[in-house]
């Protein structure tokens, strides 16, 4: 059994339903995306960037995907955004947008072991892509904002990487500090701030993204 379907179920043998049954299924989740209460619009987009991913339309599923995670986000879902992020990196390990998007949402998350592995990543992709400016923008404003020495540290490391030495140094300089003069402390208010940015992320298109359409 290959990874993808281990990921999403099924087996390596072609599902037994043509393309006329998996248009009608789509079409199916797209009217229940459409009759859902607020706050349940995300699943049927979940579910059907799954389906399209079963029958081996990466785009599609990428941009279905991508769709859900901006309701969930819409809809202050935290987790659940970030479990469709996380399988956009499953398929697309180099995403550079959705890597931002996920180290923003460890941040509203406090999950620090994870945001400092989509850190690493996202700055790797960044120079693979030569997207450093936008990069060391996004790093540093989630320094701002960080109350964790740990995340300050990686990000300076971060930001020294992207040879941004000035803004490292600066960052550094908060580690003592234990934030920066913008540090948000208390936990409702950094995951509201960390979530709008996250927000504001995913809708930027990127041609470097597998989300973008």
């Amino acid at each position: 059994m290959s990874f993808l379907s281990r990921l999403f179920g099924g087996s390596d043998s072609p599902s037994p339903s043509g393309p006329q049954d998996l248009e009608s299924r789509l079409a199916a989740f797209e009217a229940e995306f459409e009759a859902a209460q607020h706050g349940m619009k995300g699943t049927p987009l979940n579910r059907a960037g799954d389906l399209a991913l079963k029958h081996g339309d990466a785009a599609r599923a990428m941009r279905y995907y991508g769709r859900a995670i901006d309701t969930y986000l819409q809809d202050q879902q935290l987790e659940a955004a970030r479990g469709v992020a996380n399988k956009i990196i499953r398929v697309h390990p180099k995403a550079v947008r959705t890597l931002c998007t996920l180290t923003w949402l460890d941040l509203a998350a406090r999950h620090m072991a994870t945001a400092l592995l989509h850190l690493r990543d996202y700055v790797e992709a960044a120079k693979r892509t030569h997207h450093e400016d936008i990069a060391a923008e996004q790093i540093y404003r989630m320094a701002e904002v960080a109350p964790l020495v740990e995340f300050l540290s990686a990000a300076a490391d971060a930001l020294d990487r992207l040879d941004r030495a000035d803004r490292a140094a600066e960052v550094r300089g908060w580690v003592t500090e234990e934030g920066s003069p913008l540090v948000i402390r208390d936990e409702h208010e950094l995951a509201e701030r960390c979530m709008a940015a996250a927000t504001e992320v995913a809708s930027i298109p990127s041609s470097e993204d597998p989300r973008a359409s």
